[in-house]
């Protein structure tokens, strides 16, 4: 007869027995992360489709359950959501797969967006790809207090936005 092994105990077997680095770790974390963010914006496009929403909502729909899956993950797991911890465009990746994923399955192929997944994050990895970051734009900071005309905030001279009228 067969008698059913939690999974949680397979893999604790599997830690006990098998020696893994941390630096191995990582790697197989990061492919594994690629993989699985792959297979969530398939699945959210294959269900947008499957109800009979248009691609347009397949794409969104994909994009936001690929995200919020590997932010659900992180949020259990007790860290920074990937998707703001600046890592290699992790929302990036979603959109495209999404999006790909749409026309495949339009072709009849629907399997390639996970591939792309795979390889479009780890080579976004791997080669530190990175969409651009905003500027500082507080109000006492360099740039927005260059375009007012005046310093930022911390200096000797320090302004206010709305002076006090002096009562006389």
């Amino acid at each position: 007869m067969f008698r059913y092994v939690p999974t949680a105990v397979t893999g604790a077997v599997v830690v006990f027995l098998i020696k893994i680095s941390e630096a191995s770790w990582t790697r197989l974390f990061t492919a594994l992360d690629a993989a699985v963010l792959g297979f969530w914006a398939v699945t959210g496009v294959n269900k947008t489709l499957a109800v009979g929403l248009g691609w347009l909502p397949a794409i969104l729909l994909g994009t936001v359950t690929a995200v919020g899956g590997g932010a659900l993950r992180d949020i259990v797991l007790g860290r920074v959501p990937a998707v703001f911890g600046g890592n290699g465009l992790y929302a990036t990746v979603a959109l495209a797969v999404a999006g790909t994923t749409v026309i495949c399955v339009y072709q009849g192929v629907p399997a390639l967006g996970i591939t792309l997944a795979l390889a479009f994050r780890l080579t976004a990895l791997r080669f530190g790809w990175d969409l651009p970051a905003s500027l500082d734009w507080r109000p006492g900071a360099k740039p927005a207090a260059s375009l007012r005309g005046g310093t930022a905030a911390g200096s000797e001279k320090e302004e206010r936005s709305h002076p006090r009228e002096e009562t006389p």
